[in-house]
């Protein structure tokens, strides 16, 4: 079966042509990160606008790099949620329309659940029950899988997701967008362990994560130390770059702490670490310790399928299509939209749950 996956729920533009849900065919990405670098972030309003410009063009490119024409597509699959509206909508009507145009099935995605499903392509099946850490900009939550398609939220952030503390970090700092790999970047010229950054304590006892304590602490830090941001074209200061190692090694162990803990309980097969934040290599290199001391196995996607893609959609797309689910017509996208552990979509919002259509 060859899915085409369509990913436009933030500031890229993607589609790639997977083969039985393994063998990725092509997988092409238009990222918008130039144009956002300007703002500090991404600007909804012209990302949508972007989406409408590139998902064209981009489609037929990842027809093209597949060696496939249009109508050799047995179905599409595009994310319809949780993300940004306007390009979540973007996504969502043209992979619709296509899909009736040419007379196919199509199904709607939970994007955290493509990142679940972006650990498939470079190894061996996924045993369950799994963990899976989903570490992103817009996302961090800690779910366990106890059979396929089955999600049971056991953690989520409070506040800013960890993608989200490492860029406005880094903005503090002076050191641009975006600010997961620049921190990183100066991280490996610091000394991690030079400014004992805190790790939040959840008030109701509740496994979650919380990134807005540690944001304000290097805040604090910042003024009770009169250390002002890098100007443009400056080097950082061997300050600033203690700073970042120190940040980092905070926000690894902040994710990692209650990962142990939840792992040591309920002892899941393999243990996956996806979402953009997973390029990180401190977060690799922790994770695998964590997974040794375990005695699980660790699944990482390779750094191209870690940030947003098709790749993961298509897959994930395909599951649910071979199981004989599609979606209606009525599909449309919704950024609320959650995992539940039922395997139903459930709206957020409201708790209306959306069950795909068979």
């Amino acid at each position: 079966m060859l899915v085409l996956g369509i990913e436009s729920s933030c500031d890229e533009t993607a589609a790639a042509v997977v083969e039985d849900g393994r063998r990725i065919l092509s997988s092409v990405i238009s990222s918008q990160i130039d144009i956002h670098r300007q703002f500090g972030g991404v600007v909804p309003e012209i990302a949508s606008r972007e989406h409408l410009l590139k998902i064209d063009p981009v489609v037929d490119e990842a027809l093209e790099k597949a060696g496939v024409a249009i109508g050799d597509i047995d179905a599409v699959a595009v994310t319809n949620g949780p993300g940004l509206i306007g390009s979540l909508l973007v996504g969502v009507n043209y992979a619709k329309a296509l899909a009736m145009g040419l007379g196919i099935p199509f199904i709607g995605v939970n994007h955290i659940e493509g990142h679940f499903f972006s650990v498939v392509f470079e190894n061996p099946p996924i045993e369950y029950p799994a963990m899976a850490l989903i570490v992103s900009g817009g996302h961090t939550n800690l779910f366990l899988a106890p059979e396929p398609g089955k999600y049971e939220l056991l953690s989520r952030t409070r506040d800013d997701a960890a993608g989200e503390a490492f860029d406005k970090v880094a903005k503090m700092l002076g050191l641009g967008y975006p600010g997961g790999p620049v921190i990183e970047r100066y991280a490996r010229e610091g000394d991690p362990k030079a400014i004992r950054f805190p790790i939040a304590k959840i008030s109701d006892g509740k496994p979650d994560f919380s990134f807005s304590g540690l944001k304000t602490a290097v805040v604090r830090y910042l003024r009770e130390n009169g250390i002002e941001p890098v100007k443009e074209g400056e080097e950082p200061s061997n300050e600033i770059k203690d700073i970042c190692a120190s940040f980092q090694d905070t926000a690894v162990r902040t994710l990692l702490k209650n990962t142990r803990k939840l792992a040591k309980e309920l002892r899941p097969k393999v243990l996956i670490v996806a979402g953009g934040v997973a390029c990180n290599e401190t977060l690799r290199t922790a994770s695998e310790k964590l997974a040794e001391s375990l005695g699980v196995t660790v699944y990482f996607p390779s750094k191209h399928l870690s940030t947003d893609n098709a790749a993961m959609i298509a897959a994930a797309g395909h599951f649910h299509l071979q199981r004989g689910e599609r979606s209606a017509t009525d599909l449309t996208a919704d950024v609320n939209i959650r995992l539940q552990n039922t395997g139903e979509h459930v709206s957020a919002k409201d708790g209306r749950k959306v069950p795909y259509r068979i």
